[in-house]
């Protein structure tokens, strides 16, 4: 089929290449130059594992193809997909208006039956709005005959895994409007699709409004079992109970499950913060308050500083002549993406209270600079007292203590009696609990877990971290 794809960002890759690999001629469409001619050579403007050699591999058998030219893309389509930024506004609504432009440049143009696809995260509504925004751009030309039908097929992709997710979905959700031309549009999708449905039927059919709910909810109902993980760990703390555990507990059973039951410190990303609360706003607008979905992201909110509180109990709010060591800088494992990246507060809050931090992230050092570049205006990566390690072990050299802040690999079999000799005080706050508060009690390194029963205020931490405990003391005392 002639598929053509409108944004060449993080989903709309993936959708181009996954979709020209199954066969498809695929038409990727994007408003900025450079990244037509970047993906063009057989670049890619992102990390994604596996996307470069996919691109290449469909762009010299000539089923994956790049330009800026709208139209044209207009022009090959027989399904138009929409996959466009939705970032959030500041009341926490979804900013539809790059959805909506390419609608109306659409309806600017189009000249025969198309399916216009929303491929973007947008609240319910959007596909009613999509459609009149075609329509009042078709009106006025010459269309009689051309049908143009919106559907709703909202992603499912993980970062880091989202080839895999693609080409392996657990469903695929389509949402198509009654009457003949969804109909018709239903058996284009399922056309489409039919690759993913010949063992069993993945497709889940529905209305639109139903579809375009159904991202936003599964999006919330993960982002709450990560909150909800996070609350039990600071209870676990209270109480002396191991997080690790209780959730080894917790999903054994059939009905709750393992997945996206790990405490940390806090989801960040491009999906879950922004979805969370543009859900809230959809809520809000029809006068209903969704309190349990505000709390979830509340929660997330305070989560991502939760390091910085343990490690100021154990050294004081000032931090000044202590050098931290950071490993991870992206949101997540095997992404580049530094968007509502925890790390981002954890270096600004560093910095603010006088640190010396060194970082490493096997991948989104360049992200992560320009982040905090945004984050800390006029003085950003360039700060005198902020260094960018070329390796973890650079990282640690002379650190007063190391905070783990994305699991990569890479990080979760170090070298602890090296570690020990290249820091100053041997401490790791671990805010993915990668490792075995046991273990590396037996090699002599001071750890404190998310719920890991060795909550910065323990005594038995405390006494082996003399120095830090007495910089503690002393920030408490009474003036």
């Amino acid at each position: 089929m002639n598929v053509t794809i409108v944004g060449a960002g993080y989903v709309g890759l993936v959708t181009a290449a996954c979709l020209a690999d199954l066969g498809n001629d695929a038409l990727c469409v994007d408003h900025d130059p450079a990244r037509i001619v970047l993906l063009q050579a057989g670049g890619v403007p992102i990390y994604e594992p596996g996307l470069d050699d996919l691109i290449v591999r469909n762009l010299n058998a000539g089923r994956l193809r790049f330009t800026h030219q709208l139209a044209a893309g207009v022009a090959h389509a027989e399904v138009l997909f929409i996959a466009v930024g939705t970032p959030p506004l500041e009341d926490g609504s979804a900013d539809l208006q790059h959805v909506l432009a390419v609608a109306c440049q659409v309806g600017a143009c189009v000249d025969h039956s198309l399916v216009v696809v929303n491929k973007s995260t947008v609240p319910v509504g959007t596909g009613e709005a999509v459609a009149h925004a075609l329509r009042d751009a078709m009106r006025g030309r010459e269309t009689q005959g051309v049908e143009v039908t919106v559907v709703s097929n909202p992603e499912f992709l993980k970062e880091g895994a989202a080839i895999e997710d693609f080409m392996r979905p657990d469903r695929i959700v389509v949402g198509v409007p009654p009457g003949a031309s969804g109909e018709r549009a239903r058996r284009l999708m399922a056309r489409l699709y039919a690759p993913f449905n010949r063992h069993h039927e993945r497709t889940v059919w529905m209305d639109v409004a139903s579809a375009e709910l159904t991202k936003y909810a599964a999006n919330a109902m993960l982002a709450t079992r990560i909150s909800f993980m996070n609350e039990m760990a600071a209870l676990a703390d209270r109480v002396g109970a191991d997080i690790d555990a209780v959730r080894r507990g917790m999903g054994a059973d059939q009905r709750i499950g393992h997945s996206f039951l790990y405490a940390g410190t806090g989801y960040g990303g491009s999906c879950f913060p922004k979805d969370t609360r543009a859900l809230v706003h959809t809520a809000a607008t029809h006068g209903l308050d969704m309190r349990i979905v505000r709390a979830v992201d509340e929660v997330n909110t305070s989560q991502k500083l939760h390091l910085i509180d343990l490690l100021t109990q154990l050294m004081g709010e000032d931090l000044t002549g202590r050098r931290i060591a950071l490993w991870g800088l992206a949101f997540k494992p095997n992404t580049n993406d530094m968007r509502e990246a925890p790390s981002r507060g954890v270096m600004k809050a560093l910095l603010e209270r006088g640190a010396e931090v060194s970082a490493y992230d096997p991948v989104a050092m360049r992200e992560a600079q320009t982040a905090l570049a945004a984050d800390m205006p006029g003085i950003g990566p360039r700060h005198p007292r902020m260094h960018w390690a070329d390796t973890p072990e650079l990282a640690l050299i002379g650190a007063d203590a190391l905070l783990i802040l994305t699991e990569w690999k890479c990080f979760q079999n170090p070298d602890f009696r090296r570690l020990r000799t290249q820091m100053r005080d041997a401490l790791v706050l671990d805010g993915r609990n990668l490792y075995d508060p046991a273990q590396l009690q037996e090699l002599g390194v001071a750890y404190v877990g998310i719920g890991r029963r060795n909550e910065a205020g323990d005594s038995r931490l405390r006494r082996s971290l003399p120095a830090a405990a007495a910089a503690a003391s002393r920030s408490t005392q009474p003036v």
